[in-house]
């Protein structure tokens, strides 16, 4: 008894399926079994194929001769699975109708930790004993024959109809998941310790013979589109459609084959093809134009020069069967030539034949595509709108929606900025080769048009630009640019332009995605725009509220620290001024509320200036204001320090409900002869007392308290006097120092600011102000919630 086996093992990756088919013909040639090997070929990768997308495992393959009967198995490492009773059903998984029909038996084995599928082919004119064969039973088809040395086969294939009906005749393309589960067999019962038969059945009928095929990969040149091409990129569909365009082109001797599918939209995309010219449109070809054969389902053959899709495909004559999956048209599988009347009707049947096999599991593949790619795209667009949510710079906004579509919709994206009453401006540009995205930039700002479309659209502005920018942008007369505009409250802000190089056509899926990206874009820049915009003149409103510079007080060090709570904010509830003056002020004697004449020849004077309006923000900033500048009117109107206080107090009480609290501490500095320190005049309305520094470590609070600002109208305020030595420190802060939190605790608790200044002896005036603003920033560890500023006056 002749016997001969071969095997060889394969890792879990799509083109060990081409390597399993090219396996199985070298191993059958050396067998002098070519006649059998295109059977045998298909029928391994279908099985190849499953093994790959359902068990995810290396798989075996193992070819097997014996008294002229050929047995190929398929095996994997999915985990066995326990079989139940009675009844079969396949809902998933493809190949077991072409197995059952080329097949004269097949079935599937356990045994532990792997899992087979076999298949049974005779040689062409000859049975297992070598002789014709007959239309009695073969091996297989009876109740405990012996299919090879482990399996037996427990059911016939009549039993095995009988028990299952029709499904077992109509097994969809997914019988081997199924299969591999094997939830419910009949009169299957499993051995302890040893390999088991799934089922067993007898071919329903041999497919015709085909021509021997090309076993190398037929994919199509470049990249499958999205949308309905993407869909074949997984595994399954991919080997249905590669094995499709080989089968028709070798079984109808064709120059070339294709495989077309259809779009949403109608539009016929190339799928695959095989001795096609490598840079063929399709153009606008769509469901449209197809022959009524086509639309009924009708295979047909054709030598007209003028069906639009033998001119799409440059043929002479061509063979077509429109694929259907539930009655519904999901693509062509034509076969051409150059040369005219190149096919016969009989051509027709044997291509329809070949689409009635691959229909199913095509529409399964893509339905199972299609899913998988909306959810990536629903995935895609929340996360685009969180990182548009996520910036209010409209710069920076602009760079996201150029990055967030590169690569992922298109080659390169340009983001154009329009300004009413203006000429769109390139914002930015973004290639997926970083090294030419300079050079993209410099090349489209010649190549932009004044006024890009407001609607979406082909853009051809490319098309008219210097052959240098067609080609730094990878477009070509032929191909086209996509415009979307920006529109955000009625008005077009501005439009971006996605594009892809020569031969990459836009599916339809990124157009519509990319459109639904615009709209988000929009809303997202118009955001930042409005945003930027409010913030430039808050900022411009802020910083004519802050003073213009420290003057120089000769024989004074002065150092000051701002610091408002708030994002966004440069001034707050908290301000600080220090100004020249030369108003002299009575030595004694109540204020008078009327101005003081200076003596002729008197000495210049400085103010200061240091408050806390209660709250934080553009309300407080707003009195931060008016304190500020009245405190420098006053001052020139050569008023007293208590009459600037009166003063000011009447004008926040005649703000009503406007006016706020505001604490504040001003003083007059005089310098002393011979430069021995300078005389200080000051009021404290309420506010924190200033701490002097002496050189040997001593801190002592000066100036007695006295009402704040906005509570009592009547009010009448006095100056305390202080004396600053050289090398005396006078320190002013608000109450966002002594009042820092660390949870429970404040930096002013327990003379907390005072032990921190005592520390600072012998430092400059500038020194001593970092070191309190460090440490106020590293007493708690959030950030402060109240503005923070303070003023350290040194005598030198």
């Amino acid at each position: 008894m002749e016997r001969q086996t071969v095997s060889a093992t394969f890792p879990s990756a799509a083109a060990s399926v081409a390597d399993a088919r090219r396996f199985v013909r070298r191993v059958l040639a050396d067998w002098d079994m070519d006649e059998a090997a295109d059977d045998a070929v298909l029928a391994t990768s279908e099985l190849a194929t499953n093994a790959v997308t359902y068990a995810g495992t290396s798989f075996e393959v193992s070819c097997r001769l014996e008294d002229g009967q050929i047995q190929v198995e398929v095996r994997d490492l999915h985990p066995t699975r326990t079989i139940a009773m009675p009844g079969l059903t396949a809902s998933s998984g493809r190949g077991l109708p072409s197995i059952a029909r080329l097949a004269d038996a097949w079935g599937v084995t356990y045994d532990g930790p792997t899992k087979g599928v076999w298949f049974r082919l005779s040689q062409p004119g000859s049975n297992s004993n070598g002789t014709a064969p007959d239309a009695g039973a073969g091996v297989g088809d009876r109740p405990g024959d012996r299919v090879d040395g482990e399996t037996e086969v427990v059911e016939t294939a009549d039993t095995v109809e009988a028990a299952v009906g029709a499904s077992a005749r109509r097994l969809a393309p997914g019988g081997v998941r199924q299969a591999s589960g094997l939830s419910q067999t009949q009169g299957v019962q499993q051995a302890e310790g040893a390999a088991f038969p799934a089922f067993a059945r007898r071919g329903m009928g041999r497919a015709a013979p085909v021509r021997p095929i090309d076993t190398h990969d037929h994919r199509t040149d470049g990249e499958i589109p999205a949308s309905a091409d993407r869909v074949l990129r997984s595994p399954a569909a991919l080997e249905t459609l590669e094995d499709a365009v080989a089968t028709v082109r070798g079984v109808l001797d064709a120059e070339g084959a294709a495989v077309l599918l259809t779009e949403r939209d109608g539009r016929l995309v190339l799928g695959a093809s095989s001795g096609l010219p490598d840079e063929l449109s399709l153009g606008q070809l769509t469901v449209a134009a197809l022959s009524p054969d086509a639309v009924n389902g009708v295979p047909w053959v054709s030598s007209d020069s003028a069906d639009p899709i033998a001119a799409a495909l440059r043929a002479g004559s061509l063979a077509a069967a429109p694929i259907e999956a539930q009655g519904r048209l999901t693509g062509l599988i034509i076969a051409v030539a150059a040369d005219p009347d190149h096919f016969a009707e009989a051509d027709a049947a044997r291509i329809g034949r070949i689409a009635d096999e691959m229909g199913l599991s095509l529409e399964k593949a893509r339905v199972g595509e299609l899913e998988r790619s909306w959810r990536g795209w629903l995935s895609f667009v929340a996360e685009a709108s969180d990182l548009l949510a996520g910036t209010l710079d409209q710069e920076r906004t602009m760079a996201l929606v150029a990055q967030l579509v590169v690569p992922r919709l298109a080659t390169w994206c340009a983001v154009y900025n329009a300004v009413e009453g203006e000429e769109a401006r390139l914002a930015y540009v973004w290639h997926a080769d970083e090294t030419r995205a300079d050079t993209l930039r410099d090349l489209l700002d010649k190549a932009a048009p004044a006024q890009p479309m407001d609607t979406p659209g082909p853009w051809n502005g490319l098309s008219t630009a210097p052959a240098e920018v067609r080609a730094a942008a990878g477009a070509t007369a032929r191909d086209q640019a996509y415009a979307f505009p920006l529109i955000a409250r009625g008005r077009r802000i501005g439009t971006i332009v996605i594009g892809r190089p020569p031969g990459d056509r836009f599916p339809r899926s990124a157009v519509e995605l990319a459109e639904e990206l615009s709209r988000r874009a929009a809303l997202a820049v118009d955001n930042a725009r409005l945003y930027s915009a409010q913030t430039a003149m808050s900022s411009a409103l802020q910083r004519s509220l802050l003073p213009p510079g420290v003057p120089d007080i000769p024989g004074l060090e002065v150092a000051v620290v701002y610091e408002p709570a708030g994002e966004g904010s440069e001034v707050g509830g908290d301000f600080y001024d220090v100004f020249e003056c030369a108003a002299p002020e009575p030595a004694r004697g109540p204020a008078p509320l009327t101005p003081a004449v200076p003596p002729k020849g008197g000495a210049s004077r400085w103010r200061f200036a240091i408050g806390d309006v209660c709250g934080t923000g553009p309300q407080a900033a707003a009195v931060t204001g008016l304190a500020r500048h009245a405190l420098r009117i006053l001052a020139a109107e050569e008023m007293t320090v208590p009459d600037v206080l009166t003063r000011l107090n009447r004008l926040i009480l005649g703000e009503g409900e406007r006016g706020r609290l505001l604490t504040l501490l001003h003083g007059e500095i005089t310098p002393r002869p011979r430069r021995d320190g300078v005389k200080i005049r000051l009021t404290s309305a309420g506010h924190p007392p200033p701490l002097i520094l002496d050189p040997d470590g001593t801190v002592r609070d000066v100036a007695s308290p006295q009402p704040l600002l906005g509570v009592f109208d009547d009010v009448d305020f006095h100056t305390d006097t202080v004396e600053l030595r050289p090398g005396q420190v006078l320190l002013c802060v608000t109450d966002g120092v002594t009042e820092r939190r660390s949870g429970a605790r404040l930096l002013g608790d327990g003379h907390g600011l005072e032990q921190l200044l005592s520390g600072c002896t012998g430092l400059s005036a500038g020194a001593v102000a970092a070191r309190i603003q460090r440490a106020v920033r590293d007493f708690g560890p959030e950030p402060s919630n109240d503005d923070v500023a303070l003023i350290v006056l040194r005598a030198s």
